[in-house]
Formats: C-alpha cells, sequence, structure tokens
C-alpha cells in the first residue's frame, strides 16, 4: 500500500463551528504529537532567531518591534477560540531586517515578520493584524503539524503503522527537515482559505478591520505586478510562494466578511 494511502488512516478532519464568525476545517495528522513537532518548531525558531542576531538583523527597529507584539498581545486572547491548546504556548514575536516579503508563525506560536513586507506593503496596523491572524491560524489549526507529518512520512519511507509505535526513532535531524519544510512549502487551497478566515476573525474580535484581507491582496498583487515587469530582475514576493494570491481568494474573502463584520463592531463599541 502507499504511503499516501496509509495517511489518510491517521487524518480525521473536524469542523470548528461558532454561534458567530466563521466555520474551518481543522485537520489532524496524527502521526507526530503536538508536543513533538511544538518542540521542533521552537528549536528551528531559535536556530532561526540566533543566525538573524549574528547578522546584526534581529529586532533591529524597536518601534516596529513592539508594534508587531502590541498587535499579537490583542489577537492571541482570541486564539483558544481555534485551538484550547493555544493558552499553554510559549508565544513569541520577532522582527528580522530583511527586503524579504515574508512573515510566518510556527507551530506553538512562534511569530517572524520581515521588515520587507512591512515596508514594501506599508502595512497598516489592520492589514498587519490580518497577516499575523493568518499565519497564526495556520498554527491554530495544526496545518504545520500535518505537513510535518506528512514529510516525515515521505523521509522514512514505511508503513504508517510502525511509524506510529516508533516514535523515538525519529532522529532530531529529521524533525528539523520537516519543521523547515512547514515553513517553506506551500499550503493546501484549504488550508489558506480556512486560514484567511481565521485571521480575519483574530483581527475583527481584537478591534481590527478584517476588511484589510481584501487590501492585503491588492497590494501584494500590485508588487508582484510589479516583480514581473522589471524585466526578470526582481523576483516575486516570497510570501506569494508559500500563500498563493488569486482573484477567487479575495472573492471568498469579501464573501465572509459578513460574519466577522459584526464582531469588529462590538470589539469597538
Amino acid at each position: 500500500m502507499r504511503i499516501w494511502s496509509l495517511l489518510l488512516v491517521f487524518i480525521s478532519t473536524a469542523s470548528i463551528a461558532q454561534n458567530e464568525g466563521v466555520e474551518v476545517q481543522r485537520s489532524r495528522l496524527l502521526l507526530l504529537p503536538a508536543s513533538t513537532v511544538e518542540r521542533s518548531a521552537g528549536e528551528q525558531y531559535g536556530h532561526l532567531m540566533r543566525q538573524a542576531a549574528q547578522k546584526n538583523a534581529l529586532n533591529v527597529d524597536k518601534e516596529q518591534v513592539e508594534r508587531l507584539r502590541r498587535i499579537a498581545r490583542e489577537l492571541i486572547p482570541h486564539a483558544t477560540r481555534f485551538n484550547q491548546n493555544a493558552d499553554k504556548w510559549r508565544w513569541e514575536v520577532n522582527l528580522i531586517s530583511s527586503k524579504t516579503v515574508n512573515a510566518f508563525c510556527m507551530p506553538g506560536g512562534k511569530i517572524a515578520f520581515f521588515s520587507g513586507i512591512i515596508d514594501q506593503l506599508q502595512l497598516t496596523d489592520d492589514e498587519i493584524a490580518t497577516i499575523m491572524g493568518h499565519e497564526i491560524g495556520h498554527a491554530l489549526l495544526e496545518h504545520g503539524r500535518a505537513r510535518m507529518s506528512e514529510q516525515v512520512l515521505k523521509s522514512v519511507g514505511i508503513t504508517a503503522l510502525s511509524i506510529f509505535f516508533n516514535l523515538g526513532q525519529f532522529s532530531a535531524e529529521l524533525l528539523a527537515q520537516a519543521a523547515n519544510l512547514a515553513v517553506s512549502l506551500p499550503y493546501a487551497r484549504r488550508h489558506e482559505s480556512d486560514a484567511d478566515l481565521v485571521g480575519m476573525e483574530l483581527a475583527a474580535r481584537a478591534g481590527h478591520d478584517p476588511r484589510a484581507a481584501v487590501s492585503v491582496w491588492q497590494k501584494m498583487a500590485r508588487l508582484s505586478q510589479a516583480s514581473a515587469q522589471s524585466g526578470g530582475r526582481g523576483q516575486p514576493p516570497q510570501f506569494l510562494s508559500t500563500h498563493p494570491s488569486h482573484e477567487s481568494r479575495i472573492r471568498e474573502i469579501e464573501a465572509n466578511l459578513p460574519k466577522v463584520l459584526p464582531l469588529y463592531r462590538k470589539a469597538n463599541t
């Protein structure tokens, strides 16, 4: 039996529906325990931050760092609506000075923004909140855990049942590689859509205008177009390699705004 067939044995999909707000799906791949994934992701995150520090590129702009951390403090209290374990995570928010247009949240609440995404898109607080909420959404819905498990399955290449009962045999190197891929590889379309919706709701509940999700993708599309028109001298924003932008994506965001705008208005009354 092929690995991808065996993979289905370990996946269960649960709908997360609220009395108010959005409805999303959380896929659980039970091969790797959440604690294992979060520990490995935390180690890789720490490694990335140490590398940035060695280049004098970590948290250089104190005003922007505090801006990011303030917005995170506003979003995080609402995270348990999508994952009850989020209140136990050791959240971190850091800023890396780089022209790279990117941001991510690793499993366990490890958030990083690159200054390029803030500067090149001239992000407002509301836009930062929707991007950060989107990245947090991937972590809350355990998309990184699922991806890491898939990578381990593909790398080990033995039956899923055998892997499940021999978790201790996974090397730190293998888990580190899987954690890196959890950040660098593109998510499935359903994952992207659900992360969009979670990000909108988190932003709205925190008092940030969820309509900013539309302007973010409009800005990203313009930046990508400008890059493409540079005669090959520029490269598309890295953010687009892992978060593909489509007109249908904006339409879906707009279609779900009526579910979150009341939360935004309530947060600001």
